[in-house]
């Protein structure tokens, strides 16, 4: 190998993330380190190739938000000791920034740094979901990033008119551990409703309550089921004594996002 030193190959290494000894050849065979890297990253990519139907639930969120936009972004991996790594998280963090400042379609930007991750980390490793929410005319948005071990796992954001960031973090807080899955009543698609009603129906009726009674007792059941899913009914976390309603005011969230691993 007169040309190349050792420092070429290991520098060829932290670039591909191949191994020294491939590394090294690959420098012999091509006689060029960019013809080097290139033979390594197909030959990485190759291999992956036969990973992709691999399950890959496991991976990290990362957050963003600036004066005009939030995002979050979720990249995929089939183990969370690969997503605890340095790497990894490195870059879903770089992916959100990236998606806060410049759209959705920017992720398409680091697809090589992705493909080198699934090179050296031998994992199916591809980006997930992408949201990206841009603020509107007196709107804030703000955003909740759940960690655990090293990574993020859940992340939120709220838009929120007539009201602060602060109060905007508040709620997307609630909403990290909530879960709600709707904003208010009249987003539940009817037919949800409807199943809801006559399985609550159903119950009370088994429980032997008076059928007169019935229509009353359902329809305070159905409130219940309610307060379970949509984010305006919820009891706050911080204070049950309230709803999110409540809580909110004169402020109105117009809409939420969340994003999980696992």
């Amino acid at each position: 190998m007169a040309d190349f030193t050792a420092k070429d190959v290991q520098r060829l290494r932290q670039q591909t993330g191949a191994g020294m000894l491939d590394c090294k050849n690959a420098l012999q065979e091509t006689g060029d380190f960019e013809a080097a890297a290139r033979l390594l990253r197909e030959k990485g990519l190759a291999a992956s190739a036969k990973r992709s139907d691999r399950e890959n639930v496991q991976g990290a969120v990362a957050v963003a938000v600036t004066p005009e936009a939030g995002a979050i972004v979720q990249l995929r991996s089939e183990t969370d000791f690969v997503a605890k790594s340095d790497d990894f998280t490195k870059l879903v963090d770089e992916l959100a920034e990236l998606v806060a400042t410049k759209g959705e379609q920017a992720v398409a930007e680091r697809q090589n740094d992705v493909d080198t991750l699934k090179v050296s980390l031998k994992e199916n490793i591809e980006v997930g979901q992408i949201v990206r929410f841009d603020a509107g005319v007196g709107a804030v948005v703000d955003s909740y990033l759940h960690v655990q071990n090293g990574r993020g796992v859940n992340g939120v954001l709220v838009e929120l008119e007539g009201g602060t960031k602060e109060l905007a973090h508040d709620v997307a807080v609630h909403i990290a551990f909530a879960r709600p899955e709707y904003l208010s009543r009249d987003q539940v698609p009817a037919e949800a409703v409807e199943e809801a009603r006559k399985e609550l129906e159903a119950i009370s009726r088994n429980e032997g309550k008076p059928e007169a009674a019935l229509p009353k007792i359902v329809e305070g059941r159905l409130n219940g089921w309610y307060k379970e899913r949509v984010l305006v009914d919820q009891a706050y976390a911080r204070d049950e004594k309230k709803s999110i309603g409540q809580l909110l005011g004169d402020a109105r969230v117009t809409r939420f996002a969340q994003v999980t691993i696992g």
